[in-house]
């Protein structure tokens, strides 16, 4: 069914809402989310509610918890996200960060132990906005590997995504490459598994290593595993992730002792670039203009309108969603349904949100 974005964001705060009693975290937890499924990314929207529910009531999750400083080297600053929700802590390290660039016009981040940090294009964009070139590297740690190295038939880490934000120039948006470093995100399978559907060619191995297109085989214990982008080189971005986010930070890389039910934690490399220390912003847009006029005047080839820049299917997929809503398909909203009671929402007010008498 398709939910309006305002009505799909009261029912997640709501349900975060019981669930942490941080009704203001709540409140830009959910705003977030829900901007993810806007911008078409369904695997980072409100689907994770119940991760954050289970996490939250396992005690993974600290709903209370904030950004703390660790290190402070000025414009290189270590952040501990001490278990917060990822989107209320990476927020205010980021802001952290750009405040350090503004004085240095460069910054280093790196932030440890958040729970999810949702789209990393989100802590990208945050960065573009205030006029920084942002390039960052992330990690995460679960319950479970699910990505396989590449040659290899068993999972060895997770989808530890690369995101590079470039700022708006006068002619053209925000440039915004966000991106998982396997060949789906793990979310994407959850979604074509609760929606009945397959996966893309390529996207998956089952537990002997031979490829499948059947998203069941990364659940239940099945033993699959998702293939890294690109064969050899999303698998090199993908270790990347490991290091830069995860060992560089002390939050540390995917091993298995560090395995834990119930968690899904974020470690993130931010790295902060003012297009304008030497004094060429100004040539910096102009060339990033006539660049992306150049890119995008190729004919399209057959079967496309267009040729997109990073950012553009996202700036597409809003304006849709906004005017027409958002499709939840049915194994979604169960699982939120799900989620609502376990977080204490009155069986009334779990029937009041989106017909669900």
């Amino acid at each position: 069914m398709k939910i309006p974005a305002q009505d799909l964001t009261a029912l997640a705060t709501s349900i975060l809402s019981h669930a942490s009693n941080t009704p203001e975290a709540a409140a830009s937890v959910a705003a977030r989310l829900v901007s993810a499924n806007l911008t078409g990314h369904d695997s980072h929207g409100v689907g994770m509610i119940p991760a954050y529910v289970e996490g939250i009531i396992a005690g993974q999750l600290v709903p209370q918890a904030s950004a703390r400083i660790i290190e402070d080297k000025g414009p290189f600053v270590l952040v501990d996200g001490q278990r917060g929700f990822g989107h209320v802590v990476a927020e205010q390290a980021m802001e952290i960060a750009i405040a350090r660039a503004q004085a240095s016009h460069f910054a280093v981040l790196s932030l440890r132990n958040s729970f999810h940090l949702g789209r990393l294009g989100d802590w990208g964009a945050m960065a573009a906005e205030a006029g920084f070139i942002c390039i960052l590297y992330a990690n995460v740690q679960s319950s479970r590997p699910i990505v396989a190295p590449f040659g290899g038939s068993d999972a060895r880490f997770v989808t530890n995504p690369y995101c590079t934000a470039i700022p708006a120039t006068e002619k053209h948006p925000m440039f915004l490459l966000d991106m998982a470093t396997s060949t789906i995100a793990m979310g994407k399978a959850r979604v074509a598994d609760l929606s009945g559907n397959e996966v893309p060619e390529g996207a998956v191995i089952d537990a002997q290593g031979n490829p499948t297109r059947d998203p069941s085989v990364m659940f239940n214990d099945k033993g699959g595993s998702l293939t890294t982008f690109g064969q050899h080189k999303g698998f090199g971005l993908a270790l990347l992730g490991d290091i830069l986010g995860g060992s560089f930070s002390g939050g540390g890389a995917y091993l298995p002792e560090r395995q834990i039910e119930a968690s899904i934690t974020n470690n993130m490399m931010a790295i902060l670039i003012d297009p304008n220390v030497f004094g060429t912003g100004e040539a910096f847009g102009i060339d990033v203009d006539a660049y992306t006029d150049w890119v995008k005047a190729s004919p399209p080839a057959p079967g496309f309108d267009a040729v997109q820049l990073p950012g553009d299917p996202e700036r597409r997929s809003a304006a849709d969603r906004n005017a027409n809503g958002i499709f939840v398909d049915p194994g979604t909203l169960a699982k939120l349904k799900e989620a609502a009671l376990s977080a204490g929402m009155p069986q009334a007010e779990v029937d009041a949100f989106v017909g669900w008498a």
